[in-house]
């Protein structure tokens, strides 16, 4: 099949009709040829936004509740497709489909969320002291115009729906583009977008990479930019919005902490950090992939997560196996030169460390899970971001070591306390320095409570009422209740 991108309201093999392939991560067939944005369908997709945002105007004045019906109606129809978009979400990414099910169903409920809080209360009004006569202030929430949404491809379908929902919630005109990667249920999406008849122009499609991401970032035209993925790229987003001042969100990368004492129950601290680093194969940016372990408890641990960790059944994602391949070989290879570098850095690999190609695996982009006890901070596999089941493991004597630990990271997305004693918990998850915390557990999220980080993971928030402030803009309006001369000037 052949997969296209979607621009003002139309189906396009772009300027180019340049396709490229992508490939099944399980075995590595073929699975489909996808269409390639050139830099001029950027830019016409752009200037589509912008005309259905400030002239066309029909999804920006749109009332909240056929707006919210509307958004609705997507959600009914992404449920009643759950199955195709979880397998196709599997073939194209390589997650198990038990994961890929939950993130359509995450999906279908984010949706529904926003369409609820558009039809919330909002805004404010304020009793002011004015020396020019009485007033009355007040706020009201508007859309932010032309917005540009970036993903990445390890929550291909969930990430979009994170940014696209409030977005269109908000009224917003949209280009949305996905990792050339993972498209194949970002394209499926839009077919729902098209079916219900979002408006012409309001929600486009790109498909491409670093070059179609500089020219959404650097446009004048385009009054906000989201971006989810690496640090790096994140930085150069950055320094492109400052072309207009434009409103910016970035989540990026990550490299977190999840601290164990030794009063935690270990079969569950155990499992929550196999669920912190192993779950979505660890291509997650929250991933738990330091484990700091207080050290009378770091035996008993260890033999208990190697063990645990040893018994993961790795195969065909599409039979919900504990863990599937990798996205595709360049992440592969990524993941197993880390492994190799954290080798050489004098930790001990005491689980993994290897491409996995046993049986049914063999053509597959997986990786055992690795597991590296004796770390310390200054190596690279404890202060980088890896992005694959690769966990570190150090060790602590007292609970201010333990949170120097925790925190001694350029990054604060996330991290996680493991204890019985409820006063240490809050202590120590108060001071580490994170965005998204957890106490004896690891990843549990929701729509309805703000997302992102500390620090170089990121600025802003998604989900929840500041994942739809996010996409607006506040303002303040002021009336003079006795309208006439207020004598400030003597003539």
């Amino acid at each position: 099949m052949e997969w296209m991108m979607y621009i003002n309201g139309n189906w396009t093999k772009g300027e180019l009709e340049k396709t490229y392939e992508t490939l099944n991560p399980y075995d590595g067939s073929h699975l489909a040829y996808i269409y390639e944005s050139s830099e001029r369908d950027a830019l016409v997709a752009i200037k589509a936004a912008k005309y259905s945002f400030y002239d066309d105007r029909k999804w920006r004045d749109m009332d909240s509740q056929t707006k919210g019906d509307i958004l609705l109606r997507i959600a009914d129809i992404l449920e009643s497709r759950k199955e195709e978009f979880a397998r196709l979400e599997v073939l194209d990414n390589g997650k198990p489909l038990r994961e890929a099910e939950c993130d359509v169903d995450d999906a279908v409920h984010n949706f529904r969320y926003y369409a609820s809080l558009i039809k919330a209360p909002y805004g404010g009004v304020y009793d002011v002291n004015s020396g020019f006569g009485k007033m009355h202030s007040y706020t009201i929430h508007e859309p932010t115009g032309v917005c540009a949404l970036i993903t990445p491809w390890n929550y291909p379908l969930l990430m979009g729906v994170w940014k696209l929902a409030p977005a269109l919630a908000a009224g917003n005109s949209v280009i949305y583009k996905p990792s050339p990667y993972c498209v194949l249920t970002s394209i499926k999406l839009f077919e729902i977008f098209d079916e219900v008849g979002i408006p012409k122009g309001v929600c486009n499609l790109l498909i491409g990479g670093a070059n179609i991401g500089n020219i959404l970032s650097s446009s004048m035209d385009v009054d906000m930019i989201t971006f989810t993925g690496s640090t790096k790229a994140g930085q150069m987003v950055m320094k492109n919005a400052a072309s207009n001042v434009k409103k910016i969100g970035l989540e990026l990368g990550g490299k977190s902490p999840n601290v164990i004492f030794a009063d935690s129950d270990l079969d569950g601290a155990v499992e929550w950090a196999m669920l912190g680093i192993f779950l979505n194969q660890g291509q997650i940016c929250s991933a738990g992939s330091r484990i700091i372990v207080e050290e009378s408890f770091h035996d008993k641990f260890v033999k208990r997560l190697v063990e645990r960790a040893n018994n993961i059944t790795l195969g065909n994602p599409l039979n919900n196996p504990d863990m599937g391949p990798v996205v595709n070989e360049i992440q592969m290879n990524r993941v197993l030169d880390y492994i190799e570098l954290g080798k050489k850095e004098g930790a001990k690999c005491i689980l993994g460390g290897y491409r996995y190609t046993d049986g049914e695996c063999k053509d597959g982009y997986f990786i055992k899970p690795t597991i590296f006890d004796d770390c310390s901070s200054e190596m690279r596999i404890v202060k980088e971001e890896i992005f694959g089941p690769v966990v570190t493991i150090q060790t602590f004597k007292t609970e201010k070591e333990a949170i120097d630990m925790a925190n001694d990271s350029p990054y604060g997305l996330a991290g996680a306390v493991f204890t019985s004693d409820g006063a240490k918990a809050l202590r120590v998850i108060k001071e580490i320095r994170a965005g998204i915390t957890w106490i004896n557990c690891y990843n549990p999220c929701f729509n309805e409570a703000p997302w992102g980080g500390y620090k170089m993971s990121g600025i802003g928030r998604e989900l929840g009422i500041k994942g739809l402030e996010e996409y607006q803009e506040i303002k303040q309006i002021n009336i003079n209740l006795y309208p006439g001369t207020v004598g400030w000037y003597n003539n």
